[in-house]
């Protein structure tokens, strides 16, 4: 048997042309500017200088205006708040995103509690959290909410399966089972220290690996035909690998993610839909009833752009 490849970029290009672009026409009627994105990026990590180069090149295509800011490895804790708190009072700034992993002297949970929750385009601020982890559409960390839509787009049943993701992290791995609850799958979240891991793999309908280490899931770690979504993301000298023996998994999965090409381009769809979603929801801020109109139209992958513009 030889899986079918689950292509993030085919995904990412129907989403564009389908919901973003139509959206984008509507903005350009209807307001008086676009979406803007502030990325901050301090110091320098291949993985996050990979995600920022993707994520450049499909806003080009896009009514965005996305800066990068770069700072220096030693910029401390206060400076970056400080830096932060400047872009959340910028009206001109519809989103922020602090690429991770940040220099050790910096606290993560700290600055992301900076962000301001509207602008927080990964998901990741306390109210945005508590919003993914009650099942109410919002704002959701990017990676998971384009696994579930490659999911979808592949029309991959969710319902009653069993779905197994290593990976713990507030990312990836615990907003994805959020959402996968939410499909009624049944949900199991393993990491890289759970022990025997095959044992959990072997087990999964849907298997989704997440934890950042090479050669994690290797051959006979799955069952056949189980559907694998590699959301790794490592550097082995100098190549961008996944978390999955990609060419040992082909032979017994039915569907199989690469890496490049598979979430990390449906990963900066989705933040670009976020970035849109936070735009759009600045702009409705007096009407509960339009806001939740949009946060089901974004929530809603297979929507057709010319419909449900809710405004």
């Amino acid at each position: 048997m030889t899986s079918k490849i689950i292509d993030g970029r085919q995904f990412a290009n129907d989403y564009l042309e389908k919901i973003l672009k139509p959206r984008c026409e509507f903005f350009l009627q209807n307001y008086n500017k676009l979406p803007k994105l502030s990325t901050i990026l301090v110091g320098s990590n291949p993985a996050s200088e990979s995600y920022i180069k993707l994520k450049e090149k499909f806003f080009s295509n896009l009514c965005v205006e996305s800066e990068v800011f770069r700072l220096p490895e030693n910029t401390s804790e206060k400076e970056l708040i400080e830096f932060i708190e400047k872009q959340n009072n910028d009206d001109s700034i519809d989103g922020i995103l602090v690429q991770m992993p940040l220099p050790s002297h910096i606290d993560s949970d700290t600055i992301i509690e900076t962000i301001l929750p509207s602008k927080d385009v990964e998901g990741l601020s306390p109210n945005n959290v508590y919003a993914w982890a009650k099942a109410i559409p919002n704002l959701v960390p990017a990676t998971a909410l384009g696994v579930l839509a490659l999911l979808r787009y592949y029309k991959i049943p969710l319902e009653g399966k069993h779905v197994v993701v290593v990976g713990r992290s507030m990312i990836v791995g615990k907003p994805v089972s959020h959402l996968l609850l939410k499909e009624n799958a049944t949900v199991t979240m393993c990491h890289s220290r759970t022990k025997p891991l095959e044992e959990y793999t072997k087990q999964a309908d849907i298997l989704i690996a997440a934890v950042g280490r090479p050669h994690l899931i290797k051959e006979g770690m799955i069952k056949e035909s189980a559907v694998v979504v590699d959301v790794g993301v490592n550097f082995e000298e100098g190549k961008l690998i996944g978390d999955v023996d990609f060419d040992d998994l082909q032979k017994t999965a039915s569907y199989i993610s690469p890496v490049p090409g598979g979430s990390g381009p449906a990963t900066v769809c989705m933040l670009a839909s976020n970035l849109l979603l936070a735009f759009e929801l600045k702009r409705v801020k007096g009407s509960d009833e339009q806001q939740s109109c949009l946060r089901e139209y974004y929530a809603n992958y297979e929507t057709i752009g010319e419909n449900g513009f809710c405004i």
